[in-house]
């Protein structure tokens, strides 16, 4: 078993995937599809749960146009007609032209066709469609045709965001988060933004010295006033490129918050900084749920022992459906080598996860608890230390800039041998 390794799992094509990453989330919109097969109602019903179509409505009919003809005689039409059709040329674009008869002027129409026709093509667009896609089609096709009429090409690009959540308290996932946080900001240059999500209890204002007198919580309780000025102005900075979203860290009020309640305070951030990194809470409420569901990249921590399993167990499970389009979760294994606690293996860990850890990362009390005491990251305290290797190893994977290749698990073995030496 090595000590990093780099997930691959995709459900869709490298190509796909790649093409899914670069998709913005798709505005709250209507949409109505008509299918004749199956080839081509699976995927478009697969886009209906992708976590970037969360805003919208999508709902798949079988039957073309003709069943689209029935329906809109008496029903308002949506903002998109999706259509399949085997007509041939001509007598599609005479069925088009009945249809236009009973749609609303704003209507935007894509049609998926079986003819690879230039001249359909053209006639097509010139008589007002949105767009002709030749089956056969993927989900990231169909994707990629929404976004392309509903998203503003001009828009800037969102940053990627990464929520840390931990399988247990006290695993470890917000000094995860911070850390992996700053080593991103530093190694890569990189504009970053850390939003503690622990409003009660979070501890990032501590592991980065910080005492702010606005943060996250001003910005949920009045999302009204949320745009980039304000929420600059509620941002910390900790180090050259990386700032602090910090959490009150008082019991002076409960926080019940809606599921989409951290919704526009994130999709602002993501369009302030090229790298968002969440640290949520150990709990599972509606918002936590819609935050996981819909970041870009999820990174559970978990410590080898049989709670942190059946935990992890039950987010990976979870996530997976709620993701069907994304890779499954990152896993991170902490606090491994835990002197007289009884430890499960990361292979028999990781075995029913279906998972290969990303990193396991050895106990060392004196290196984490005096960097967190003092203020200052791990890699602030020791560049040159094997844990911070670790991390900034799994900063390259979670940015996507390189892919790490496996490597003994030196940082483990080095401490299990100090702790053999203290023995004697």
């Amino acid at each position: 078993m090595t000590n990093l390794a780099y997930e691959t799992d995709l459900s869709e094509s490298d190509h796909d995937a790649a093409a899914l990453r670069a998709l913005r989330p798709i505005p709250r919109i209507s949409i109505q599809a008509f299918c004749e097969t199956d080839g081509v109602a699976g995927p478009i019903t697969r886009a209906a749960e992708d976590r970037r179509m969360a805003k919208a409505y999508l709902k798949v009919h079988m039957g073309g146009i003709a069943t689209a003809l029935d329906l809109y005689h008496t029903a308002p039409t949506p903002n998109l007609i999706i259509l399949e059709s085997n007509q041939e040329p001509r007598e599609l674009i005479a069925s088009l032209r009945q249809l236009a008869d009973v749609c609303d002027p704003s209507t935007k129409v894509v049609v998926v066709g079986h003819y690879n026709d230039v001249w359909l093509y053209r006639e097509l667009i010139r008589s007002g469609i949105s767009e002709y896609v030749v089956a056969p089609i993927s989900m990231a096709d169909m994707l990629a045709v929404i976004s392309g009429i509903f998203v503003d090409p001009e828009a800037a690009p969102l940053g990627r965001s990464i929520a840390f959540i931990g399988a247990k308290g006290g695993v470890g996932s917000s000094t995860m988060a911070h850390n992996l946080g700053w080593a991103i900001s530093t190694l890569f240059a990189s504009e970053t933004v850390v939003a503690d999500m622990d409003l009660a209890f979070g501890t990032a204002n501590i592991d980065f010295d910080q005492d702010p007198a606005q943060g996250i919580a001003e910005a949920v309780y009045a999302p009204e006033r949320i745009d980039e000025v304000y929420l600059d102005r509620l941002l910390a900075q900790c180090a050259d490129k990386l700032s602090l979203l910090a959490a009150p860290s008082t019991l002076e009020r409960t926080y019940d918050f809606e599921p989409d309640a951290f919704q526009q305070i994130i999709d602002t951030a993501q369009r302030s900084a090229p790298m968002l990194v969440l640290d949520l809470p150990h709990s599972w409420n509606g918002w936590t749920k819609t935050t996981l569901m819909q970041a870009d990249e999820v990174v559970i921590t978990a410590s080898p022992e049989l709670a942190n399993l059946r935990n992890t167990k039950n987010l990976v499970d979870t996530l997976r459906t709620l993701r069907p389009n994304d890779a499954a979760p990152k896993l991170i294994l902490n606090q491994a080598g835990m002197p007289k606690r009884p430890e499960i293996s990361p292979s028999d860990f990781a075995e029913p996860l279906d998972l290969t850890p990303l990193a396991v990362i050895p106990f060392d009390p004196q290196f984490f608890g005096t960097a967190s005491n003092n203020g200052r990251m791990l890699g602030e305290m020791d560049p040159k230390h094997a844990t911070v290797q670790i991390l900034n190893d799994i900063a390259h994977i979670l940015t996507g800039r390189s892919e790490i290749k496996p490597r003994k698990r030196a940082g483990l073995a080095d401490l299990l041998g100090r702790l053999k030496s203290a023995k004697k």
